[in-house]
Parts: structure tokens; sequence; C-alpha cells
């Protein structure tokens, strides 16, 4: 009577390992299917001094993702999001009573990952991180553009959009081809990416970023237009012209106009250009950009240009750790206007650093390095809405030249 008994069990043990055997690739497939994901995202790191103003989790010292996500440092530090991985459980009985059969055939609960979809490098800050923040087309599709018609349709498009930018587009035009952005885009480009007399045009839109790409000679237009617009970041651009012609021959390289608000423009090389950024662009127009026109300019390399680093009218600039070589007029001022300017290098031949053409602009000045460029304006108290951190002046030049540019 008892080998009867020994034999059934037997029997049983074996149907159970087997179970286990075929079930577990299932729960291999459905942790692929729906689990959480690790998501990690990483730029290039690279270490530096900072002076701590003030944290939060949106300041670069705050967080992971470096300075160039919130507040200036770096674009180029690490930012590592990670969420919880969760293996699925086999349900089945035989499964839960035996893990080692499991292991022994490798069958083993595998984990996914996935990239957090949006391809931008850093975390916002700024006056751009306020009013909600801007997040661009992160919550949206991915696509990549490798001409100027598809440029122009992906970012004609309504809806939350990632928008890479493959290779070198151009327009032959006698006049610059300026595409228009819908809200909430990022358009980013990928290593080497460049648009020639191909300006972008943001019009009354909302939630943009783009990053990391080379727009030159856009004749007679920006190369980057901002009017009537809400949360922008511009940030690790190059953006020039040339000096061969009149100043009239192209128009601004960042120009930001019609009451915007909630604007940073961070990590752009400035170069070879006359008429180089101006924030409000008439006397006339302070009905419509009093009480607005925010902008942070931060990390910014200003290199062989004539005027407007920025040309600000009636609005409320933050202008920090910027590093001017070689340009005449720098930071103006003007109708009203006032402006936060903090530890800014201005080196070569740069001759008006801080000033006001009209007399009517103010500024708080601390911790700038002038150089034998000029410093005349009227002082102010003013401060900021949002966290940030400073870099020693010491500092600047090196951190700067090195990384403001399409360096992602």
């Amino acid at each position: 009577m008892l080998f009867p008994s020994l034999a059934k069990s037997l029997t049983l043990a074996l149907l159970a390992t087997n179970a286990v055997v075929s079930a577990l690739p299932m729960a291999s497939h459905d942790d692929d299917d729906n689990s959480s994901s690790l998501t990690t995202k990483s730029t290039k790191t690279k270490s530096h001094k900072t002076k701590s103003i003030s944290t939060d989790d949106n300041s670069p010292s705050a967080t992971s993702s470096g300075d160039d996500s919130d507040d200036g440092s770096d674009s180029d530090s690490t930012s590592t999001k990670s969420t919880k991985t969760k293996n699925n459980k086999a349900t089945s009985t035989a499964a839960k009573a035996s893990t080692a059969a499991a292991v022994a055939t490798g069958s083993s609960v595998a984990s996914s990952s996935s990239s957090s979809g949006s391809g931008v490098s850093g975390s916002v800050f700024g006056y751009a991180s306020l009013n909600g923040g801007t997040t661009g087309g992160a919550s949206g599709e991915t696509v990549t553009a490798t001409t100027l018609d598809e440029l122009t349709s992906y970012c004609a498009q309504s809806g939350a959009l990632t928008i890479y930018v493959s290779g070198s587009i151009s327009s032959s035009g006698s006049s610059g081809y300026s595409v228009k952005v819908s809200s909430d885009k990022s358009i980013i480009g990928k290593s080497g990416a460049s648009l020639t007399n191909v300006g972008l045009s943001l019009d009354g839109v909302s939630n943009v970023i783009i990053q990391n790409l080379s727009i030159s000679k856009v004749i007679g237009t920006d190369a980057v237009r901002v009017q009537k617009s809400k949360n922008i970041w511009l940030d690790h651009l190059d953006v020039s012209s040339d000096q061969n012609h009149g100043k009239d021959y192209y128009d601004g390289l960042i120009d930001i106009t019609h009451a915007c608000d909630y604007i940073t423009v961070s990590y752009v090389h400035f170069h070879d250009h006359e008429k180089t950024s101006l924030v409000g662009h008439s006397d006339s127009n302070g009905s419509e950009d009093t009480g607005h026109l925010t902008v942070t300019f931060a990390f910014n390399f200003w290199e062989n240009l004539n005027s407007r680093g920025p040309s600000l009218r009636f609005g409320t600039g933050h202008i920090y750790n910027n590093y001017y070589d070689n340009m005449s007029d720098c930071i103006n001022i003007r109708k009203g206007a006032k402006a936060l300017v903090e530890n800014n290098v201005f080196a070569g031949s740069s001759s008006k650093g801080l000033y006001s053409v009209d007399g009517t602009g103010s500024a708080q000045a601390s911790g700038n390095d002038f150089g034998s460029a000029s410093d005349s304006i009227d002082s102010t108290t003013l401060s900021m809405e949002y966290k940030y951190s400073l870099k020693d002046a010491g500092d600047v030049a090196s951190y700067v030249q090195s990384n403001a540019g399409a360096t992602l």
C-alpha cells in the first residue's frame, strides 16, 4: 500500500515542476509589457563650483539633473530619474511552489527599461520654470526631421511632440525661411544638426523648448523670434551670422517681444553678429509690454558682437553668469526696465558693460567683473521669484566657453 502512494506523490511533483517551466516564460513576457520601468536620462557630467543662493527641488544643487536643470548650473551634469521596478509575480500554485525550478531553467522574471521620452537634457530653470513650468513635447510622440518640409510640418502640428532635427537643413531663398512653431513642442538637434537661412518663429504659443541646435545666417529675419508667448526655454543653441554685411542684412539672433513672459535663454553661444538679442521691440509699445517681458539670461557666451546683449525695454530681466568677449555694447536696460545683473564677466574690447541708453532703466548689480567695460546705470532693488545658484565670477569664463552652444 505504501508504494502506490509514493508513486502518486512523485507524479504530482513532476506535474508541478512542468507547470512552473511552462508558466514562467509567460510571466516574463507580461513583465516586459506591463511592469514599471527604470527610467534613466543622462547627459555629460562636469564638476563645478557654485555659490549657493537658495535651493529647492528645481535648483541645480538640489537635483542630480544638473545645473542646467533648474538654475543654472550645467546641462552637462547627470540627470537620473528612477521609478521602482516591479516584477510580475506568477499566480499559479506551481510557480509559487518552485522558484528553484525557475532559476534552474533560466526563466527568471525580467524587468524592462525605457527612456523618459522627452529627449530634453537637464531641467528647466529661471523664469521658464515658473507659471507651471516648461515641459515642451514631453507628453507626446517623438519624430525626426531631416528636411525643411518635414520640420515645417512637424512644428505646425497641434499637441505635444518632440522633434529631433538631424543633419543640415537650409533654404536657398534671398530672405530667410521662418518655420512656425506651435505650442507644446520640444525641438532638439542631434549632434551636428544645423539650420542655415532657416529661423524658428514662436508667435502666440506656450510651452516650447528648443535645445542643442545651430542656427546661422538667417537673412532679413530673426534666427529665433518669440512674441506673445509664455513658458519658452531656449537652451544650448549656437546662433550666428557674419559681420560682412550691413547691420540690417540680418535681424536679431534671439528677439523676444510683445509681452512675452516666463522665458529662459541659457547656454547659448551668440557670435559674429550686429543686433544680437532684443527684449521689447519698440519704445512706443509700453501699453502692451509694461508688466511683462520677464526673461532670464544665464550661462551664455556673447562673442564678437556689436550690441543688444540683451537690450531690455519695459520688462524685468535676470542676467547672470554670462561671459562677454569683444562685444561693443552689452547690457542695455531702457524704458523703465529693471534687471538683476550678477557675476557676469566682460573681456576683450567690450566697452559698454551695463548701461541705460535713455537713462530710464535700472539694475541691481553685484559680483560682476567689468574689466575695462563701463558700468553706468541707476541702482534698484530686485529679487527673483525662483531659486538659483551663482558661479563665482572667476569661474565664469572657462565654464561658459566650455559649455555654451550646441554641445549636448
